[in-house]
């Protein structure tokens, strides 16, 4: 008895890790590996069908940042990301705001608004393609105010500073982009904000009511500043979606006329598996990766230490 004593506690000792083995593994296999063969992959001169690992240094990153295409991509990456972020997170602070209001009803508007978000980038492209349509959609109605927007046909760049190749500035074809991720994405900063709201202690407001605050006031000064932790952790999440964004760029615009629409991992998908530069679509896939990493990795650390 003593002897099978000794045998299930050292089975139950080590059965966690016999658990947890083959997701390593995976893991390692399916991410690591893969991110490790995509690096190497991007430093040799493999752009063809056929396989060709003569190396080359840095000559394809070189060439990449050279290209007019690549420095679009990464012009309206950035106005993406920061009109994408802000808008997101200040929709969805004002319709929390809004729901916890004492309102008939409020459950319907709860859904209404969290509705977009449980629907993939792919279905949002393809029907806000459709409604944005120059042709047709919403475009029929605002033709009979005499307007008529090119939406993401839109050539146009907003200042249209010249910076190397490209002209720096907003593509008003990413205009429509814009809403419809902010459409979608706003659903989950609002289901942040919500749930920040509930924990906000009402003896807070209360004192603060009692100060002499208005309800705009309180929200602003009090209550918004102990929402920081959640705001930050939208402002991450919407950051790494905006960085890699695909399935909604590529569905509703794809690069765009003149890549005013494009995004780095269109280009990447394109060259990759459409054109078989394989070299250069790692060039691009590495440059993503080490994007993201710059903004995350920090905030790991920093919450570690918070911890």
């Amino acid at each position: 008895m003593k002897i099978q004593g000794r045998k299930r506690r050292s089975l139950e000792k080590w059965l966690p890790l016999f658990v947890v083995i083959p997701s390593v593994l995976l893991v390692f296999v399916f991410v690591y590996l893969f991110i490790g063969w995509t690096t190497v992959v991007s430093f040799v001169s493999w752009n063809s069908l056929k396989p060709d690992f003569t190396f080359v240094g840095l000559k394809n990153y070189v060439q990449l940042f050279d290209s007019f295409r690549f420095q679009s991509s990464l012009r309206n990456m950035i106005f993406f990301s920061i009109f994408f972020i802000i808008g997101v997170v200040v929709l969805g602070q004002l319709l929390a705001i809004f729901l916890v209001q004492k309102l008939s009803g409020k459950w319907i508007y709860r859904n209404i608004f969290l509705f977009p978000m449980a629907m993939s980038f792919v279905v949002t492209g393809v029907a806000w393609r459709w409604i944005l349509n120059p042709d047709s959609g919403v475009n029929l109605l605002l033709q009979k105010i005499g307007l008529s927007p090119a939406w993401y046909t839109d050539v146009t760049i907003f200042p249209g500073w010249r910076i190397f190749k490209i002209e720096f500035g907003l593509p008003l074809a990413l205009i429509a982009v814009l809403i419809a991720a902010i459409w979608q994405m706003t659903g989950f900063s609002l289901a942040m904000y919500l749930a920040g709201l509930g924990n906000v202690p009402e003896e807070l407001k209360e004192a603060a009511m009692i100060d002499g605050a208005g309800t705009w006031k309180m929200y602003y000064k009090v209550i918004l500043p102990q929402l920081k932790p959640i705001t930050y952790g939208v402002v991450l999440i919407m950051l790494q979606i905006s960085l890699k964004i695909f399935d909604l760029v590529y569905t509703m615009t794809g690069s765009g006329p003149n890549f005013v629409t494009d995004m780095p991992a269109v280009y990447m998908y394109e060259t990759t598996f459409k054109s078989n530069f394989y070299s250069e679509g790692a060039s691009i896939a590495t440059i993503m990766l080490l994007m993201v990493m710059i903004f995350v990795v920090p905030y790991i650390f920093s919450r570690k230490e918070e911890m």
